[in-house]
Formats: structure tokens, sequence, C-alpha cells
């Protein structure tokens, strides 16, 4: 799975060995469209093709049928004090399932419980309770005051 060195396991030993890669996999939203049966990756970037489908096929039991990776470079940007600051590179990985595999990106943070009439009715009753003014409070908000 991978071609970095791991200790050797002496046969005398009575304690249970388990070696996992220090390998990471991150599912990212896509940033293009993509077909249904194709998923998006940010890997580490030592990790190739073959053990990212490795990976893929031995801990999740999912088939894969190809594997395209690409690096992209870290943004760099001047922060105000004019130091030039490199972001990190990232290695990004297309992993293509069988075709029967759908693949849907979860729904987080409650995405699909609220439609956009009730998102919105919520913040506006969210704004008009943090700039409240208490009359009593001379023209205070009540972010600011305890009460």
């Amino acid at each position: 799975m991978s071609t970095r060195l791991y200790p050797v396991v002496k046969e005398g030993s009575k304690k249970l060995k388990v070696f996992l890669p220090n390998f990471w996999m991150i599912l990212a939203k896509p940033s293009h469209t993509l077909l249904p049966n194709q998923v998006q990756f940010i890997v580490s970037p030592q990790m190739t093709k073959l053990d990212i489908k490795q990976y893929l096929e031995r801990i999740y039991n999912v088939s894969v049928v190809t594997v395209n990776t690409h690096n992209k470079m870290g943004d760099i940007k001047r922060n105000k004090a004019n130091y030039i600051i490199k972001e990190e590179d990232s290695k990004i990985a297309y992993v293509t399932l069988e075709k029967d595999h759908k693949f849907e990106f979860p729904p987080l943070f409650g995405e699909a419980d609220k439609t956009q009439e009730d998102t919105l009715e919520e913040l506006k009753n969210n704004f008009q309770k943090r700039t409240y003014f208490n009359l009593k409070s001379n023209g205070v908000p009540s972010w600011f005051s305890h009460g």
C-alpha cells in the first residue's frame, strides 16, 4: 500500500502490532461539476494513485475504477507587513467509482432541513434582537449591555 519502510516485526513478540499508514484523505465538495459516480478528495501529497485506490478499497470497501490526481500550488499573497506568504500546496484526487454507484455529497449542518424563507426570517429576528435599543439604557444596544 505504501513505499514507506515500517518497523520490523520480531517473531518472539507477544503484542499485537498494527501499522496504520500516516496518510490522510479529505472528502471535498467538487470545484466543478462531476459525474454522479465521481468523488473529489484532497489527499496527502505523498500518496500515489495506487495508494489512494488501495486505501479506499481496503479500508472502506469501495470499488474504485480509476484515480486521477493533480498537484495544486498554494496561493502567494502579501500580508499587511508586506511579507510574501505562500499557502501550502495540496494534491487533489478525482476518484471514479463503478457505473452503478452514485455518490451524493451528504447534507451538512442541516442544509436540507430549512428553506431559504425560514433562514431569512431567523436572520431577521436575530438581527432585531441584537440591535434592540432599550430606552432605559440611554441608547446603548442590547448586545453591549447586560440586561
